[in-house]
């Protein structure tokens, strides 16, 4: 989906402040200068986590940055729970209207998921654009998804976010007909804009199935090499891609932004004992990941489901990143992979406080610091990784008959060789092999 669709789905470029007498932030792209939106940031504090909504804003103020606005201004309204109309309450609303319009706001950002209602009472309040926390999210992977995958998943889950949007606007238009209850032409567009959302739906749904099968028939072949594989994980912005780098000269896109690359990248690794594994680079997580994004997804995060390990990656240098961690294993346990062995990788010491990294260390026994931008930390990390996959591995001797090579190679490709000898019969190996493997030997 285009960058321009995308705009269209969230409104943001309507009612524009153009023709002011002052100088408008810019940003460069590709030598070509565009306005960059004003944004007005707004939280909700309902007092069960003071110090995290400071934390979550700074969030926010990078995801807006990442869609290509700026933030000009914050703001937190303090109440026990969300007004139904309004969110933050009439009051507080017109006070903060008057500040955009001093602000000279294009668009108010919440940090929350809204109703419907309540952005369109938003809408007419503020006089400029309202988009949530979840339409950001989307906004941005509509703009980084470049798989046919990724822009399908991401389509659907924007429509999903829409259709019950149009009931609103609905409602306005029904007041045409002058009939009882929802009649007339206002009723007959809804129903139409409806009947093509629901459509559309279910093309991409079939789309997302094609595509589904054909991730299913290669997971299936990696598994039938018998290599172990292993699925990077993490908060958005930990340094997964990174890593990757690092660890296979994959030389997937990498920026200092949330949610630069959205689409599952796999390749080998080999470890220092000679062993192989294949490993997997897939989506960030993010706290509070809208639920429609996490199922358009999914097939993307098999890669993660059937992973045998999983690297979490943590940014050691994170304001809170005990909060990332608790989001990370809350979203695994979501697609059901919070089961899957863990191995913890604090990357980024090298922009962490050593008193930070300390922290950590105490706290989860047998993660491993490294800096994927330095290369600090790489060779322990891959000896960790040797031991994880080999850490339910036994002892075999087996006699392989010189026809069967491919059993020769699978001990090499998944096992430690201790060692191996030449005899009458065939090949003489010594070896510690997942026991997942050792069937494979049976009658020898």
């Amino acid at each position: 989906m285009s960058t321009s669709s995308t705009r269209a789905f969230i409104d943001t470029m309507s009612d524009r402040h153009v023709g002011r007498d002052r100088q408008r932030l810019t940003a460069t792209v590709t030598d070509v200068t565009v306005e960059r939106q004003r944004a007005l940031l707004v939280a909700l504090d309902d007092g069960s986590d003071p110090a995290g909504v400071p934390i979550s804003l700074d969030e926010i103020a990078r995801l807006v940055d990442t869609a290509g606005s700026v933030a000009v201004e914050r703001a937190v309204q303090k109440r026990p729970k969300p007004d139904p109309a309004t969110y933050i309450g009439k009051g507080k609303a017109d006070e903060l209207a008057s500040i955009g319009r001093a602000l000279d706001i294009d668009l108010v950002v919440v940090d929350g998921e809204l109703t419907p209602v309540q952005q369109r009472n938003l809408q007419e309040i503020f006089g400029v654009d309202v988009v949530d926390r979840v339409a950001l999210i989307l906004d941005i992977f509509a703009q980084h998804a470049s798989s046919r995958a990724g822009r399908a998943q991401v389509e659907l889950a924007m429509l999903h976010y829409r259709l019950p949007r149009l009931r609103g606007k609905g409602v306005e238009m029904s007041r045409l007909g002058g009939g009882i209850g929802t009649r007339g032409p206002g009723e007959t567009k809804l129903e139409t804009d409806r009947r093509r959302v629901l459509r559309r739906i279910s093309q991409l749904d079939g789309e997302l199935e094609e595509l589904e099968t054909v991730r299913a028939t290669q997971r299936k072949a990696r598994r039938r090499s018998e290599i172990p594989s292993v699925a990077l994980v993490g908060y958005t912005n930990a340094g997964k891609s990174s890593l990757l780098n690092r660890l296979t000269d994959a030389e997937v896109l990498v920026e200092d932004r949330l949610f630069s690359t959205l689409d599952a990248t796999v390749r080998r690794l080999n470890l220092p004992t000679g062993r192989e594994m294949v490993i997997s680079d897939t989506v960030g997580f993010l706290r509070d990941l809208p639920h429609d994004l996490v199922d358009a997804f999914h097939s993307t995060l098999e890669e993660t489901i059937g992973s045998d390990l999983l690297v979490h990656v943590v940014d050691a240098s994170a304001d809170d990143p005990e909060r990332q961690i608790a989001a990370v294993r809350s979203t695994l346990q979501e697609i059901e992979a919070h089961e899957i062995p863990e191995l913890m990788v604090l990357n980024k010491i090298d922009r962490a406080s050593p008193v930070a990294v300390e922290r950590l260390l105490g706290r989860h026994s047998g993660a491993v610091p490294v800096s994927a931008t330095k290369g600090a930390g790489i060779d322990t990390l891959l000896e960790a990784l040797d031991r994880a996959i080999s850490a339910e591995a036994i002892d075999v001797e087996v006699l392989i008959p010189f026809d069967r090579g491919d059993l020769v190679d699978l001990i090499h490709r998944v096992g430690e060789i201790v060692s191996e000898s030449h005899e009458a019969g065939g090949t003489r190996v010594k070896a510690r092999i997942p026991s997942r493997h050792t069937t494979a030997f049976a009658g020898l």
